[in-house]
């Protein structure tokens, strides 16, 4: 990729052609694209994703201002130690997408209309996905992180 900014008709090619890349040519890309050298432990998976996310940044724009301050008081509130509490309300929108890493393997949801779509087949609910995944019943919320656990919970009361 030239140092030339993408417009939105080059970046599905570009996104598309970042899978066939080695190791060596994501880690140049990083550079490019964020300025400094990826963290010497990135995973593979984690670099094409972070990578893809910095390119549809800058052709369709970043985060919203107030999702920057939530994501910066999430923040502090961990660096201090303090239970984050500065978790916002969760309506899950079509084409919603959540990423869980579980046993060393990664898994990937979207929100359809009507259900969650897992492996390209429909479930109910992330409650079903979390069970399929793990073997055991979880709630869904609570597996894909859109509810603090039951033990953070108690520590704020």
């Amino acid at each position: 990729m030239t140092s030339q900014k993408l417009d939105a008709s080059g970046l599905a090619s570009a996104l598309a052609s970042l899978p066939t890349l080695d190791r060596e040519e994501l880690l140049e890309r990083w550079r490019t694209l964020y300025g400094k050298p990826a963290p010497s432990h990135i995973s593979r998976s984690i670099l094409v994703r972070a990578i893809a996310y910095r390119m549809q940044e800058q052709v369709y724009g970043g985060l919203k201002p107030a999702t920057r301050r939530l994501l910066q008081r999430v923040a502090e509130e961990l660096r201090s130690g303090k239970p984050v509490t500065s978790v916002p309300s969760h309506t899950l929108k079509p084409g919603t997408r959540l990423l869980r890493e579980w046993n060393g393997a990664s898994h990937e949801v979207i929100v359809i209309e009507d259900g969650i779509l897992f492996h390209g087949k429909r479930h109910r609910s992330l409650s079903e996905v979390a069970r399929l995944i793990t073997g055991s019943r979880w709630s869904g919320p609570r597996f894909f992180g859109l509810k603090a656990s039951k033990a953070s919970a108690d520590v704020d009361s």
